[in-house]
């Protein structure tokens, strides 16, 4: 029975309206959602990059079921189930020092923040034009976008913003009081821009001159989504945190942040009731078992994609893809749901596909076949 209706009722008259939507997903397999009244889509966008083993992988339900049934909560006053061997499996694949568990992108921003400020001893910081770091007062004072970050304003934080890929503004702001500088490797919520390495090396030279932190935005280029664990690793830049979070635990709410040697959170710092729980860790350790099993293929699906819609320029890496449409990007976003796609509309009439890791090629065939049809 389709119960949408009473869902949007009970919405409308008791959640405050901060979201747009006019579809309810009810059920969810691999690459594929299912509606109120029952209609299949190929899901591309993935819970925003967050489903990145698909919805509902077998391996991922089971361990979350398995941990379900033992402990639930217990909080950080003690040593919790599975937390030690995630931040050591963490560790490992970003090839940074230590971890921190949280529960979102934006609390492991503030998190990663935090820790600049304390252990540089300043206060301000460098982040970049269109850049989206999350909407926690910490995290919204290095989110570029006006709208969403003015009307909150003072937020506690100073932050500067410059040009995304630009050297020579960066190195005009970044002083012996900058804390840290904080760059997506590619600028998701933006519309996919993807940078030239040659940016990061400037940025970690610029760091490294000034003292400040070289923090790298992770929450959406990480975790297998470009074809590496971490999108900076497309480079030789070696950051000094990392923010990790939506496909991290593959829809069970987390958040991380990695940190080099020499730069971690002393007793009584930093904390968090719920953060590193152990149905998190658990979920997570089996959402990462499964992107190491998925992780070497998601570079040719990436260049499926490509190939599939050159006419169009896309811009991807991995499973990262974004094509410039316009103004049509929101009736293109709707024409393709109702040929049984989901994408969505990034900023500036960017068109965002952001799929499973796991989806098929033949999945990944049809939405080429759809986009084609739509943008043709």
């Amino acid at each position: 029975m389709d119960n949408t209706g009473q869902m949007k009722t009970l919405d409308e008259r008791y959640y405050m309206p901060a979201f747009s939507r006019d579809m309810a997903i009810v059920k969810g397999q691999g690459s594929k959602v299912w509606d109120g009244s029952g209609r299949e889509y190929i899901d591309c966008v993935a819970g925003i990059a967050v489903c990145s083993t698909g919805h509902c992988h077998p391996s991922v339900v089971k361990a979350l079921c398995d941990q379900a049934h033992e402990l639930i909560h217990c909080s950080n006053l003690y040593y919790i189930p599975h937390q030690g061997e995630l931040a050591k499996k963490l560790v490992e694949v970003t090839g940074m020092h230590k971890a921190f568990f949280a529960n979102s992108g934006a609390e492991a921003t503030d998190g990663a923040l935090k820790l600049a400020r304390v252990r540089t001893g300043r206060k301000k910081f460098v982040a970049f034009a269109h850049g989206f770091h999350g909407r926690t007062v910490g995290s919204l004072a290095v989110t570029h976008k006006p709208a969403i970050r003015e009307p909150f304003e003072p937020l506690g934080m100073s932050a500067t913003f410059v040009d995304y890929g630009d050297l020579e503004g960066l190195k005009k702001v970044v002083d012996s009081d900058t804390a840290g500088v904080i760059v997506e490797p590619i600028q998701g919520e933006a519309g996919v821009i993807i940078p030239p390495d040659s940016f990061f090396e400037g940025v970690r030279e610029i760091c490294d001159k000034t003292g400040a932190l070289m923090i790298v935005d992770e929450v959406q280029t990480g975790m297998g989504r470009t074809g590496t664990w971490l999108a900076i690793q497309h480079t030789k830049v070696k950051p000094d945190i990392v923010t990790l979070a939506k496909g991290i635990a593959s829809g069970f709410p987390m958040g991380a942040l990695v940190a080099r040697e020499g730069l971690e959170f002393k007793k009584s710092e930093h904390g968090s009731t719920f953060a590193g729980g152990p149905l998190a860790c658990a979920t997570a350790l089996a959402t990462i078992r499964v992107i190491e099993e998925t992780l070497p293929s998601v570079a040719a699906k990436g260049e499926r994609f490509r190939a599939g819609l050159a006419k169009y320029n896309p811009r991807v890496r991995g499973l990262m893809i974004g094509i410039t449409v316009g103004d049509k990007c929101p009736d293109v976003q709707k024409k393709c749901a109702e040929a049984g796609v989901l994408v969505n509309c990034a900023a500036d009439g960017n068109l965002r596909l952001v799929p499973p890791l796991t989806i098929s090629d033949a999945e990944i065939d049809q939405v080429v076949k759809v986009l084609n049809g739509i943008l043709g």
